[in-house]
């Protein structure tokens, strides 16, 4: 009945990530998919004493989730430079060329070095040619896009997404934060960021009571 009761939090918890983390919806049956498997496989002869071996990944071709699209250009604005430079990377993100969308962005910081919102999806899309792990030039340029643009949600929100996606809740907890308290009121897309801080936030609390010591 463990076993059974471990399986279900690990459902709840992998459809509450691939929420927040904006992960494509119409690849939810993908994974959905994997899921079932791994329960009748588990249900039929379940062996974890076997020892592990590595398993390599089939590159595939990118795929844009809309909401976060929408999201975006609700928050940067559309028919503009930078939304044509988005444009431009999802493209070449959906191609499966992660990093000719990097080149294409860092072009744009280039042309526009003082727009917060290219330095951000410049870190996003750094982020995502490295296995949604933010190295240091990813992060330079999510700080970038925050101290030129600190009034904005935008950045924080997009950083705290690409912590998500590497796995780090707890970290991205304060942009998004940040990222809500930043948004005005009638904003179009505030309850969309009001919604996955409160997932997240139940994650964090799930996550907690999981580690707490029994007494």
């Amino acid at each position: 009945m463990g076993g059974w009761l471990i399986l279900l939090a690990i459902a709840i918890g992998a459809g509450l990530l691939l929420w927040l983390s904006g992960f494509p919806r119409k690849l939810w049956t993908v994974a959905a998919t994997a899921l079932m498997l791994g329960a009748a496989g588990y249900a039929w002869q379940g062996s974890p004493g076997l020892a592990g071996h590595p398993v390599t990944s089939v590159a595939e071709k990118g795929e844009i989730d809309p909401e976060i699209v929408a999201i975006r250009d609700a928050m940067f604005g559309r028919f503009n430079f930078t939304w044509a430079s988005f444009m431009r990377a999802d493209a070449m993100t959906r191609a499966g060329a992660p990093d000719t969308a990097v080149r294409a962005m860092i072009l744009t910081t280039r042309q526009a070095p003082g727009d917060g919102g290219a330095w951000t999806w410049l870190g996003i899309k750094l982020a995502e040619n490295d296995g949604n792990q933010i190295s240091p030039a990813s992060k330079f340029a999510f700080e970038r896009g925050i101290q030129l643009a600190p009034q904005h949600p935008g950045p924080p929100f997009f950083y705290g997404l690409a912590l998500i996606r590497e796995g780090k809740f707890a970290e991205a907890r304060p942009y998004w934060a940040k990222a809500v308290a930043l948004t005005p009121e009638k904003a179009s897309y505030r309850a969309a960021l009001a919604a996955r801080l409160m997932l997240l936030d139940r994650l964090l609390e799930a996550k907690a009571a999981e580690e707490k010591p029994a007494p």
